[in-house]
């Protein structure tokens, strides 16, 4: 058999920049063929005009007024200001409100990318490998998703609500101030909006790495204060309390002397800003106070360009902390998107078919490993050359020391890797040209390590398939010999199990898991390790429920204590990669090597166990 060369371990995908994470979510912004989320954007950007149309003529009816108060001698000046004032307060509504608009019409459209991004990173995270999610910790893939479904909320937000206004309003007020005044004016008032910019980014950026030194600080003081916590026997046992007041005293000194330079630079960073608005808003009043002075423009123009500058630099004393949040929430959603961008290992071949019934009509399915290789490290080969045959219907068990590949033959089968070298095929199909759905459709596993969602038991049998009805899992349960348990409890099918499970007991776990197996009705049974864990009495009455299970079913056993395989139609015994035997267990037996052996030492343990 040809040897494949697959390469087990996947690359990390490039970092990206902020402007390729942009380009990332735009097309979830604008989903193609989604209508009335294009029509929401084109309705937001139409509010977000119209608001800031509104405020910058504000300023214009206001500096009307004054000059219309301005003592004319003429007997219309009543009139005249009621009804600038008038609009004075339209405006201002309008402007608001226009706003509110955007924020109304654009929410569906924030919350529904978001919505969108979240839904397929999960769903990616669920076709990669299990290689995968063997080398991340599941919590921080969660805070990645989560991070970053938040990471998008706030450039979003932050992008339409505050920077594209400012950055409008900035573009009219520079084009008015030319219009009403000269290109003086205007050419002043834009050098100091670049100033005011320029310096919040640049300081800014300088004064990140305060900050960031104050977050890891407090994250080690807390770290050491909940490790001193949850120690709380062994700090007694060694009478360690001064010891560990001193290793987080230092972690808070730390955070003291990041947090008072963090506050420090915080205040320069203001005092900067308020010294650039300053000096812009004066030299432009200066410039205003001399034309009013020389009659050529009124009182009402140079309360007009104070107004404008005051308004404009209102949203500006929040640039430093908007670019800090949009710069942080760009890094947050490039982490998401690197997870969203990592390659599949494990995937469907083009045109893979699905598994088809078999053609007798028989559910069990026949099981074949030809000349099987695999490791998880190309430099370490766990599987080497394994070849063997379940007959529908019938039973094979694995056995073997530790580290041999028994839970190996099971992932390969279940399609968690691929083989590197061989075949694995069902029905005579290979594994690799079915689809992973058909496939593990097929298979039910009965694992060691029984896993339940922290829900009821009911929704832990259901599990097996959705949508079951009561009957239906009760008839489950009774098979695993688990109905009569749940009837006892004062919550019966309602009852929680817990995180993972936990307030069952071992036993009780795995008959659930067993009820949710059979539940799914699989053609090919896996019983992983199934009973290892549980004690003599709790093993046996498991393995009358195994047998119900297993019945008309081909069925592969991963099995430790050798007393739960000896009705197996086939014992398969690895050593070291390779099938060292393989017979029933009578053959076995008789033929006194690697099989009878581990027999004698398991019956010895067990006698010294009892007589202990």
């Amino acid at each position: 058999m040809t040897r494949m060369t697959t390469n087990p371990s996947v690359a990390p995908p490039p970092a990206r920049s902020g402007l390729q994470t942009v380009g990332t979510l735009l097309p979830y912004l604008w989903p193609k063929g989604d209508w009335v989320s294009h029509a929401r954007v084109v309705a937001a950007a139409l509010f977000l005009i119209a608001a800031k149309v509104a405020t910058v003529y504000v300023p214009v009816v206001y500096s009307r007024a004054v000059d219309a108060l301005a003592p004319k001698g003429s007997d219309g000046i009543l009139a005249i200001p009621v009804a600038l004032i008038v609009g004075y307060g339209l405006l201002r509504v309008a402007s608001a409100g226009f706003g509110e608009l955007r924020d109304a019409v654009f929410a569906a459209v924030q919350q529904r990318t978001v919505r969108r991004v979240a839904l397929r990173t999960f769903q990616h995270m669920h076709r990669l490998s299990m290689r995968f999610h063997l080398d991340r910790q599941t919590g921080g893939l969660s805070r990645a998703i989560e991070r970053g479904t938040s990471g998008i909320e706030s450039v979003l937000r932050l992008s339409v609500f505050n920077i594209l206004p400012t950055l409008l309003e900035v573009a009219m007020v520079t084009a008015i101030l030319w219009r009403l005044f000269d290109w003086r004016y205007a050419a002043l008032t834009l050098v100091a909006v670049v100033l005011y910019i320029a310096f919040t980014l640049s300081f800014t950026n300088w004064r990140v790495k305060f900050r960031r030194r104050m977050n890891d600080s407090d994250s080690e003081a807390q770290s050491k204060a909940v490790d001193s916590l949850l120690n709380y026997e062994t700090v007694k046992y060694f009478g360690n309390e001064a010891h560990e007041a001193r290793r987080f005293d230092e972690a808070l000194a730390r955070y003291e002397r990041a947090a008072v330079k963090s506050q420090v630079t915080l205040n320069m960073l203001n005092l900067g800003q308020a010294t650039i608005i300053a000096a812009g808003l004066a030299l432009v009043m200066l410039m205003a106070a001399d034309g009013v002075k020389s009659g050529e423009f009124s009182v009402g123009r140079f309360v007009l360009v104070n107004t404008y500058l005051m308004q404009l630099y209102q949203p500006l004393n929040f640039l430093g902390f908007v670019y800090r949040e949009i710069k942080q929430g760009l890094v947050d959603m490039e982490q998401m998107f690197r997870l969203l961008s990592a390659a599949e290992e494990i995937a469907d071949r083009p045109g893979a078919q699905r598994l088809p019934d078999s053609a007798s009509g028989d559910r069990a399915a026949e099981l074949v490993f030809e000349d099987v290789h695999f490791g998880y490290q190309p430099e370490r080969e766990i599987l080497k050359g394994v070849s063997f045959r379940v007959a529908p219907g019938k039973s094979l068990a694995v056995v073997g020391p530790t580290g041999a590949g028994k839970s190996t033959i099971s992932r390969l089968l279940f399609r968690f890797y691929d083989a590197t070298g061989g075949r694995v095929l069902v029905d005579g199909h290979d594994i690799r040209d079915l689809t992973q759905d058909s496939l593990r459709a097929a298979i039910g596993v009965v694992p060691q390590d029984t896993v339940l969602f922290n829900d009821t038991i009911r929704y832990n049998i259901a599990y097996g398939r959705p949508g079951a009805t009561q009957a239906e899992i009760e008839h489950a349960a009774r098979l695993a010999q688990v109905h009569d348990f749940v009837l006892r409890l004062p919550a019966g099918y309602d009852t929680k199990v817990g995180e993972r499970g936990l307030k069952l007991s071992g036993g009780e776990k795995q008959r659930v898991a067993i009820a949710r197996t059979i539940l799914k009705d699989p053609r090919i049974l896996i019983l992983d390790e199934a009973t290892s864990a549980l004690d003599t009495g709790t093993e046996q009455d498991i393995q009358i429920a195994l047998r119900a299970v297993a019945k008309h079913r081909t069925t592969l056993t991963i099995a430790h204590r050798l007393s739960t395989v000896v009705d197996a139609d086939q014992i398969l015994v690895l050593a070291d990669g390779h099938i060292a035997e393989i017979g029933t267990h009578g053959e076995l037996l008789a033929r006194g090597g690697v099989y009878a052996g581990m027999w004698a030492l398991q019956a010895e343990q067990q006698e010294q166990a009892v007589a202990a």
